[in-house]
C-alpha cells in the first residue's frame, strides 16, 4: 500500500510514520504467508484448519504496535509534567518579581516620605529663628559718634555711660574731632593731644579697639580708645573730672 494512501499519514510525526510504515509491511507479510499454502499436496483440509490458526506475523504487529501507543504515552505523559513545572516556575518568577516591586514601591516611598519630612523641619526651623536684627545707623554728629562708641565698648567690655563721655569730650574739646591742642606739656614733648578727647599718638595705639579706625581723628575710634585708656587708669571714662 503506498505511504499516502494511509488515511492521516500526513500529519504523523516521523517516529509515527516509521511505524506505521513497519505496520504496512507486517500485514503484507501475514497476507502473503496467510494465502499461499503450506505444499502442493495441501488440500482443502489444511486451509480450513488454517483459517482457524492466528498468523504469527499478526502478533508481533500488535506487540509493536502496543509498544508505541504506550511510547507515545509515556511522552505525552512527560510533556504534560515538563508544561506544569514551566507553568509553576513562570508563576513563581512573576510573583517574586511583584513581591520585588511592591519592596521597592515601599522603599522609595519611605525614602520621599523621610526626605519631605526633614524639608518641612528645615522649613520649620527657619521659620521660627528670629530675622537678623537691621544694621544699627548713626546720626554724624556727637550725639551718633557717642552711641556708636557705647555700643563698640559694650561688647569689649569697656565701661562707660553716655552723660560720661559727653562731659569730658566737652571739656577737652568742645565736640571738635578735629581739634589738636599744640600748648600743653604733650606738644611741648612733640606729642599733642588729639581728637575728641585729645588722645596723644602713642595712647591712642597702645589702646586702640579692634574694628576700628587707626585714624586718631576718627571720632568713634578716639572715643573708644580713650574710655579703653580711662578705664584701664580709673576704672571708667565716668570717673574723670578733669585733664587725664
Amino acid at each position: 500500500m503506498p505511504k499516502h494512501a494511509i488515511p492521516g499519514y500526513a500529519r504523523l510525526n516521523r517516529t509515527h510514520k516509521l511505524s506505521a510504515a513497519g505496520v504496512a509491511a507486517a500485514g503484507a507479510a501475514a497476507l502473503v504467508f496467510a494465502l499461499v499454502p503450506g505444499s502442493a499436496d495441501a488440500g482443502q483440509n489444511d486451509r480450513a484448519a488454517g483459517q482457524n490458526v492466528k498468523p504469527v506475523a499478526f502478533s508481533t504487529v500488535d506487540n509493536a504496535a502496543k509498544t508505541q501507543r504506550e511510547t507515545l504515552g509515556k511522552q505525552a505523559d512527560a510533556s504534560a509534567q515538563q508544561a506544569e513545572k514551566d507553568a509553576a516556575e513562570a508563576k513563581k518568577k512573576a510573583e517574586d518579581e511583584a513581591k520585588a516591586k511592591q519592596e521597592a514601591d515601599a522603599k522609595a516611598k519611605a525614602e520621599q516620605e523621610r526626605k519631605d519630612k526633614e524639608a518641612a523641619s528645615r522649613s520649620a526651623d527657619r521659620a521660627a529663628a528670629p530675622a537678623p536684627e537691621p544694621a544699627k545707623s548713626y546720626s554724624n554728629d556727637l550725639d551718633g559718634w557717642i552711641r556708636e562708641s557705647l555700643d563698640i565698648m559694650q561688647k569689649h567690655g569697656i565701661p562707660g555711660s553716655y552723660d560720661g563721655l559727653y562731659r569730658n569730650i566737652m571739656r577737652e574739646s568742645t565736640g571738635n574731632p578735629q581739634a589738636v591742642n599744640g600748648y600743653d606739656s604733650n606738644a611741648q614733648q612733640g606729642t599733642p593731644s588729639k581728637g575728641l578727647l585729645q588722645v596723644i599718638d602713642p595712647t591712642f595705639q597702645a589702646y586702640h579697639v579692634e574694628g576700628t579706625s587707626w585714624d586718631i581723628f576718627d571720632p568713634v575710634a578716639n572715643i573708644v580708645a580713650a574710655c579703653n585708656y580711662a578705664a584701664a587708669t580709673y576704672g571708667s571714662m565716668d570717673n574723670v573730672n578733669s585733664a587725664y
